[in-house]
């Protein structure tokens, strides 16, 4: 009698703990009809190993922009390795990418490439530690990610491992709450060494609330802490700094910087970040970022092929474009079906979310595994909702056609409770105390 098959799923959790290299692949964050593993992406599509194919709207985490496998920019990347790819000393590439990126980004005078977002902001802070002498971290509660290092996976519930010590130098402020900035930094004067937020996520600044944080941190000393992973080439070419017009001591970009390649960067203000260099003799070192892959030709080609192809495609207008498409059909669906107080599609357009609510108000990941797991049997991946360029007119009449049949699902479930049509587990959230 033949064994049972090995799934992909089992072969995933006995090789790499947790079954992916991002906890944001795991399983848990899927309902069980997801494919397990994917063989490639074309586009705005992945496809498994039997070949079937899915319109994407996670789009690799949010790291393609443009679309998989877009000829123009892994041609860029092959030529660089045909140039070698990692050299003895600085390579043409190196330097041309770093100075495009020092032109394109009014707050950046110096930049230094790796390969990750979360070593990228580690990178801030300790470059704002070194350059205050202080030690606190004040780190915005309302965006979900910042860093796999202690400073920040201490300030959340996923704390084993992580000295206490650590623990108590990070500091959480609320977005859009100025006083909630200033009353920690009254509580702690001359201590915080940075401040650290994305511009925006799932909700925007109001009331000049980013102007009012670069405020605060240039009276108090404290260095001001852009995280762009997510909103950098995509709110605007130039970042959602200059699209909410506040100029950051350092800043982040990583994500949608190469379409897919593996590019993040540190950057700002000369007077920071020269504090890693080394030609200030005499100087006490900072030692800055040291990683041998971290101006990987193939990769540092492919962030210069993408600023060319998004300038030339005016790729940016065309997320911001089809996000509103997009937010305006689904809210469409759901007050046809009479979910919209359940069913809701809300945020910046060019990085629109769906929130999924119960009869009584409240965030059900109930629903929301439910409503993507119709969307998975319709065709169509939507955990979250990454755009890209490769988005256009069919794929959105294919959304259109994923959502109603789902919505219909969904309709039902709000009345009947959704444990009756959801198979498998609810998804979890990445950041909770227990498996």
């Amino acid at each position: 009698m033949r064994g049972k098959k090995t799934s992909y799923q089992d072969r995933l959790l006995k090789a790499i703990p947790g079954g992916a290299h991002t906890y944001s692949r795991g399983y848990d964050q899927y309902p069980t009809n997801a494919p397990q593993i994917l063989a490639r992406g074309k586009g705005a599509y992945i496809f498994d190993p039997a070949g079937k194919k899915f319109l994407d709207y996670g789009m690799a985490l949010r790291a393609v922009t443009i679309g998989y496998a877009e000829k123009e920019i892994n041609a860029a990347a092959i030529k660089q390795i045909e140039y070698g790819n990692n050299l003895t000393r600085p390579s043409m590439i190196e330097l041309q990418a770093a100075e495009l990126l020092v032109d394109l980004i009014d707050s950046v005078d110096m930049v230094k490439f790796t390969k990750n977002g979360s070593t990228s902001v580690s990178a801030g802070v300790k470059l704002a530690r070194a350059f205050t002498g202080r030690e606190l971290v004040a780190r915005c509660a309302e965006h979900p990610f910042f860093s796999y290092d202690d400073w920040f996976i201490g300030s959340t519930p996923v704390t084993r491992g992580i000295p206490k010590d650590t623990i108590e130098k990070t500091k959480i402020f609320k977005y859009n709450d100025v006083a909630s900035l200033e009353a920690l930094i009254s509580a702690n004067p001359g201590k915080f060494a940075c401040v650290v937020l994305e511009p925006a996520a799932t909700e925007e600044p109001k009331d000049g609330f980013l102007q009012k944080v670069q405020e605060i941190c240039r009276a108090n000393g404290i260095v001001f802490l852009l995280d762009e992973m997510i909103t950098g080439f995509r709110w605007h070419l130039k970042g959602a700094q200059h699209y909410y017009g506040v100029k950051p001591d350092l800043c982040t970009f990583g994500k949608a910087m190469a379409n897919g390649f593996s590019v993040s960067c540190i950057a700002g203000k000369r007077e920071i970040m020269e504090l890693g260099s080394i030609e200030f003799e005499g100087r006490e070192r900072v030692f800055l970022l040291s990683t041998t892959h971290g101006a990987e030709m193939s990769g540092l080609g492919a962030f210069v092929a993408s600023i060319g192809y998004l300038k030339k495609h005016k790729a940016v207008d065309h997320l911001w474009e089809y996000g509103k498409k997009l937010v305006d059909m689904m809210n469409r669906l759901a007050e046809s079906h009479g979910i919209a107080h359940s069913f809701k599609v809300e945020g910046v357009p060019c990085s629109p979310f769906y929130t999924t609510l119960d009869n009584a108000g409240a965030n059900s990941l109930g629903l929301r595994t439910l409503f993507a797991q119709e969307m998975i049997r319709n065709g169509v991946l939507m955990s979250w909702i990454a755009l890209s360029y490769r988005h256009t007119e069919k794929e959105l009449a294919a959304t259109e056609r994923a959502v109603d049949k789902s919505l219909k699902v969904y309709k039902r479930a709000l009345k009947d409770g959704f444990e009756k049509y959801l198979k498998g587990p609810v998804i979890k959230p990445v950041f909770r105390k227990t498996n």
